[in-house]
């Protein structure tokens, strides 16, 4: 009787697993069909799920846009971003881990709330240092934007995983005379690879995903992947074959890149779990 109804809870929460999974997943997939429509086709009412397919939602998007332009810009600001943010995340987080003081939660935990600051709230602000600077419409200018605003969360997982690395393997590595420098780059971070290569994919996830910077620090030049779907939006109104195509182009490589790290961001999101 007990062996019947874990397999029941199983297959209910199998079920549920894949319902949910579905239900978040039939977003993306009306996407890609939408296209694939002629503009007629997407906005019929009720929606039609059969249709005779057509590129002339692709064919007018690469017309009006130079989509490589927005996917290099997008690529170099996302790299750039997550590059620096878990340069300077390593050192805060290894000195937070092993080297607390009194106000080292504190400050984890200031960082952190800087997160739940809407955007808009400092928009003004680094608006104008972008513009005294002479970073906006830059790529230079949104990646460092971008690491600042995904800094908090970089340096709050790598200090996780740190914290899960055993002291005394670090301790044996100052009996052997290494030194500080030596500690962080030889004994700690090949033990903490897992880690710091799920926080850099969530950062490089976070970063192609990114929109309101985006559309709001760039125009032309450093315009990312986020400003080229909204370029097809008009006053005149929505022309939704373009913009599922469009979007399609945009989130297509991010979530290739992500079907292939998966098991790479599993890994690392689940270091020092299980002991």
């Amino acid at each position: 009787m007990a062996v019947k109804r874990s397999r029941g809870a199983s297959i209910a929460i199998g079920s549920l697993g894949w319902i949910i999974a579905l239900w978040i997943f039939f977003p993306l997939f009306w996407m890609f069909l939408t296209g694939f429509k002629s503009e007629v086709d997407a906005i019929a009412t009720p929606p039609h799920l059969f249709f005779r397919p057509t590129l002339v939602s692709y064919a007018e998007v690469f017309e009006r846009a130079n989509y490589w332009h927005f996917a290099l810009n997008t690529v170099l600001i996302s790299v750039g971003a997550t590059f620096v943010a878990i340069l300077l995340s390593i050192p805060a987080a290894y000195a937070m881990a092993f080297l607390p003081g009194k106000r080292t939660k504190g400050t984890l935990l200031w960082m952190l709330s800087t997160r739940m600051l809407p955007p808009v709230g400092v928009l003004v602000p680094i608006y104008l240092i972008a513009r005294d600077t002479h970073l906006l419409d830059t790529v230079v200018g949104l990646a460092i934007v971008d690491m600042l605003t995904n800094l908090p969360i970089t340096v709050w997982m790598l200090y996780t995983f740190f914290r899960e690395v055993p002291l005394p393997i670090l301790e044996a590595g100052r009996m052997d005379g290494a030194n500080r420098w030596q500690e962080i780059t030889v004994v700690l971070l090949p033990l903490a690879v897992p880690g710091i290569a799920s926080t850099a994919l969530l950062s490089m996830i976070l970063c192609w995903n990114e929109a309101f910077w985006s559309l709001n620090l760039t125009s032309s030049q450093a315009a990312p992947l986020t400003a080229f779907i909204a370029s097809f939006s008009s006053p005149e109104g929505l022309f939704f074959g373009k913009l599922s195509a469009a979007s399609t182009l945009a989130v297509a490589p991010i979530l290739i890149f992500g079907w292939f790290s998966q098991k790479q961001l599993v890994r690392g999101l689940t270091f020092g779990a299980v002991k």
